[in-house]
Parts: C-alpha cells; structure tokens; sequence
C-alpha cells in the first residue's frame, strides 16, 4: 500500500482525536531515517513551526511518551521540570501550552507519536489521555492491518509449490479480509481490500489468462469473506464468530454465493471460487 494512504489513516486519526478530546491541536510524528520520528500530519495548527520537526527517542513531550511507552502530558510545556526542552521554540511559535503524546505502538514497535495540544495552559486529566489512547487505538489497528498485508503480499511470493505456505496465504487472506470489514471506510481499507483481490486474481489457476471466456463471476465483499473463511475449514458458527455475523446471516451469504457461483457444496464453492480468481 502507498504512503498516501497511511497519512489518510494518520490523518483520520487526528481528526478522531480532535473530535472525542474537543482539543483544538492535533499532529503526530511517524517513524523516519534512524531511530527518530518527524512530524508529518497537523490539523489545527497555524503556522508551520511543526512540519518536518524531528524527534530523538527521550527528548521533549514525545521521546518520552516513546522512552516509557505510555500517554503523557504536560500542563505547560515551556516551564515543565519533567522533560527535556530541544523543541521550545517550535512549541512557542505555534503558541502551544498544555501538551499530551501517545506512542503509537504496532506489533510492540514504536511506530510514531500522536499529539493534542491546547494554546492554554490546563490540565489534561487521565480523561483526556485514555480518550487520546482510544483514537490511536484504531489508528495501531490500521497500521497493523497494513503491515499484515505487506507480509501477506511477500508471503505469495514464496509460496509456489509449496502446499503448507500456500496455506498460511489463504489463511492471512481470510484474516486480512475480516480485519478489513473492522476499518473505517477510507484509503487503507480499499487498498487493502485491493491488494487481497490481487492475491486472489494472481494466485488463481487461470492467472495465466486462459481461463475458459464466460466464467467471470462477481460476489459481494461479505460474500468473499464468508468464502475465504469456508476455505479455510470453518463451520458457519466459527465463521460467524470470526465476521462478527450471526449464523443465519452467514448460511444467506453462502448460499448467494454458491448461487453464483453454480455449486451445491461447500467444498465446490470453495473450489469455483479458487479457480475464478476470488479467493487464493
């Protein structure tokens, strides 16, 4: 997936966090050369004393937040006695006082830090911390969806002729298609969704083009997820748990689509489905 749709994701996720905190400020910094993190995305900011600031591990409201891997705030930054101060100026300049970062943590890694600010100088209470925690929350998730594609998309690549990968393909397909359905609608989840076709369309027997003409079948995208999880042995009770579906509700799904798909089984549908390209 493209950088483009990670800064739509980052983006989201400071609009979210202005939204549930009614803190005016939001930017955020993302892993950059090194070990470091530049700020990338603003919203609500004036000039542009942030853009591009770097941010060393333990300096500053951040590289704290990033050294002890957990909220914090300060109530006035340029006069706070518990962080270091690389960064005053460009915190004066956009008129900044009361300041919080959460570390944006994927896989256990530190990928960034998300930041809210006031121009005033009040405290931000444990309420404003977990609200902030909650929006980077689905942030992470993003993120991890993303990477999980990324290794999916490397993992095909290995996988030719050799049976248990191609099981672990399939496998992280149908995860990644469930995972999808929990995003937000946006960039991410249709490039994600995207990629999964592609997959799918590559690793079919008739990727080589010589699929008989006539047979190209179209299924809903719920329909692909009850079908990528069917694939992988699932019940409709395990599938319904998986999608966040009732039961009946997947039965309906699978019967569309062994409707149009032309099959009676399960492991026909399966089947028909691999071989027109809609599933690995």
């Amino acid at each position: 997936m493209t950088d483009q749709a990670e800064s739509g994701a980052i983006r989201a996720a400071l609009s979210r966090l202005r939204r549930t905190t009614e803190i005016p400020v939001a930017f955020a910094g993302m892993t950059g050369e090194g070990r470091g993190y530049r700020i990338t995305e603003m919203t609500g900011t004036t000039t542009q004393a942030l853009r591009g600031l770097a941010i060393a591990p333990g300096n500053g409201l951040g590289g704290k937040a990033v050294a002890l891997a957990r909220p914090t705030s300060v109530t006035d930054y340029r006069s706070s006695r518990v962080i270091s101060h690389e960064y005053d100026a460009a915190v004066a300049a956009e008129g900044l006082r009361s300041v919080l970062a959460v570390p944006v943590v994927v896989r256990r890694r530190v990928r960034g830090v998300v930041y809210a600010a006031l121009r005033e100088s009040l405290a931000l209470g444990d309420r404003a911390l977990d609200t902030a925690a909650d929006a980077v929350r689905e942030l992470e998730q993003t993120l991890a969806v993303r990477e999980e594609a990324q290794r999916l998309m490397e993992a095909q690549q290995t996988a030719v002729g050799d049976p248990r990968a191609w099981e672990e393909v399939r496998e992280a397909h149908a995860e990644l298609r469930t995972l999808a359905q929990r995003l937000p609608e946006g960039e991410v989840r249709r490039e994600l969704l995207d990629a999964c076709g592609r997959l799918a369309s590559a690793c079919g027997p008739d990727a080589d083009g010589k699929g008989r003409p006539g047979e190209a079948v179209s299924l809903t995208p719920r329909e692909v997820d009850i079908v990528s999880c069917i694939a992988g042995g699932g019940t409709n009770a395990a599938v319904a748990a998986r999608t966040g579906l009732k039961p009946e509700t997947v039965k309906a799904y699978l019967r569309s689509a062994m409707r149009k798909l032309g099959t009676h089984t399960r492991l026909e549908t399966v089947v028909a489905a691999r071989r027109a390209g809609i599933i690995p």
